[in-house]
């Protein structure tokens, strides 16, 4: 591993000269106010036409170089946002703390929270493609949303009239040499369990003969809900939930504490539970949950090597949640679907339709259940919506939706396209992929507003995206940094 000087040496230096930069600051998905005044500084101190909208979007312009004033202009877009995800033994805090990042081999990482790439390396190659006075490009505008990890709100509130381009690039893509020419759909349900607690002294039996366990999951992969969920990763929520399921008819036991997953666009990496059995059932629980771990290594070991599945003694709760609201929600949690409903018949190989359970926690007098649905079928988003909202009613007292945003249709004709397909092949002799993808992008928001805009999407290669996990190649980002200035130029 280098120290975090080697950031400052690696190619290209303007690029993660910026990027450095932008990790300096805090930016939360809904807590983009810094990074939106620091976009508008970084405009002011270079002399770039800058505006900022009501939503905190930034939008910059600079004028075509000699000789490229007659040419279409370009949109560059990126998003502010980072998904905020961290090992749980790890200090940090998001609102205050810079991202502490590292190189290792040809990554860039971070120390056990999420590095902020995706998509703060967009932005960074938008910002050093307009301050580079060698670069020659049509008039191009950049575009940086608020929001697109936990709602898409800044594209959502963006206004009509306020682009002046047909074509958009957008660079919020994470694969080396891939186009990205459509995008899924999505939708977000939320469920709320009322109860009183109960408290532990008032069950018949005394609390001398309870013992109080703890059961945990921790080391999973998690990942992007979208990019992932075909890779058959565990989700730490379902490993508890089935696991008291299937214990509970055996063991009398009582439930005092649920919790796992964080984000709803993130694979749950760790849960854990709370449970009070009576001590005649110590060993039957033991025994269980050794053979529950067997069969769960067996199932996911291969994909999940770092998995820890625990139990131990705790101290006693002071509360535990009634009996049969504490079944009923197991119950639902165990029906709730989670993983890959439908695979695309036109594109081989694309998941179609998928819904992830994504977060249970605990607040005062009520359980939150929060899960995403995507689909690149608009009917088969609002089925599947249905199906969890009909799963989660047998617990939850409501049951709600948001707005949800739209796909993007494929275009396979778009002069865009070629452009910037011509311009790989001119540089690397090879013919890019151009594929959809299954996590959602802003482009399908724009179009409801600008439905003439061109758009494809790229950007370099990450892995572990919407987890502690995540790493950029360096060497991608050089190479998909030198494609989007050939692209620049060829336009």
């Amino acid at each position: 591993m280098c120290p975090i000087l080697c950031i400052f040496t690696m190619e290209p230096k303007a690029v993660f000269d910026i990027f450095a930069q932008i990790n300096q600051i805090p930016r939360p998905s809904k807590h983009e106010e810094q990074i939106s005044r620091w976009l508008q500084s970084f405009a002011a101190e270079h002399g770039i036409e800058c505006v900022a909208d009501a939503a905190m979007n930034v939008i910059m312009r600079v004028a075509a170089t000699p000789g490229y004033e007659e040419h279409e202009g370009v949109i560059l877009q990126a998003h502010m946002d980072m998904v905020c995800e961290k090992n749980g033994d790890v200090e940090h805090d998001f609102m205050r703390d810079p991202i502490q990042t590292y190189v290792d081999g040809d990554f860039l990482k971070a120390k056990g929270t999420t590095l902020g790439a995706d998509d703060g390396i967009g932005i960074a190659m938008a910002l050093a493609a307009i301050t580079d006075k060698q670069l020659p490009h049509p008039a191009i505008e950049c575009l940086f949303t608020v929001d697109e990890e936990t709602g898409l709100t800044g594209a959502m509130k963006l206004q009509d009239g306020v682009l002046k381009s047909k074509r958009l690039i957008n660079i919020d893509s994470e694969d080396d040499g891939q186009i990205f020419i459509g995008c899924a759909g999505g939708v977000d349900t939320l469920a709320r369990m009322k109860y009183e607690p109960v408290k532990v002294e008032s069950l018949k039996l005394k609390v001398e003969s309870l013992l109080p366990v703890r059961l945990s999951v921790t080391g999973l992969t998690g990942g992007h809900s979208g990019d992932d969920i075909n890779k058959g990763r565990a989700n730490a929520n379902q490993l508890i939930v089935w696991f008291l399921a299937r214990i509970w008819p055996q063991t009398q036991m009582q439930l005092a504490r649920i919790q796992g997953g964080n984000l709803r666009n993130a694979i749950a990496r760790e849960a854990e539970a709370v449970i009070v059995i009576p001590m005649a059932f110590k060993e039957d629980l033991r025994v269980a949950w050794n053979h529950y771990v067997a069969q769960m290594e067996s199932v996911f070991g291969e994909v999940e090597k770092e998995m820890r599945m625990e139990l131990e003694t705790c101290d006693m709760p002071e509360t535990i949640i009634p009996t049969e609201k504490a079944y009923r929600l197991v119950m639902a949690l165990c029906e709730c679907p989670h993983g890959i409903i439908a695979m695309s018949k036109e594109m081989p190989g694309l998941v179609e339709t998928s819904t992830n359970l994504a977060s249970i926690k605990m607040k005062e007098g009520y359980i939150e259940v929060n899960t995403s649905q995507r689909s690149s079928i608009e009917s088969s988003k609002h089925h599947l919506k249905w199906a969890v909202e009909q799963a989660l009613a047998m617990a939850c007292d409501e049951v709600t939706h948001g707005d949800g945003y739209p796909g993007w249709a494929p275009n396979p004709k778009s002069e865009l396209l070629e452009t910037v397909k011509k311009a790989y092949t001119d540089l690397f002799k090879a013919e890019p992929q151009v594929l959809a993808i299954h996590a959602g992008l802003e482009c399908g928001l724009f179009l409801e507003k600008y439905p003439y805009l061109d758009m494809v999407s790229i950007g370099p290669q990450m892995y572990g995206v919407h987890s502690p996990q995540e790493r950029l190649s360096i060497s991608s980002t050089e190479r998909c940094y030198r494609w989007l200035c050939q692209t620049l130029k060829t336009l």
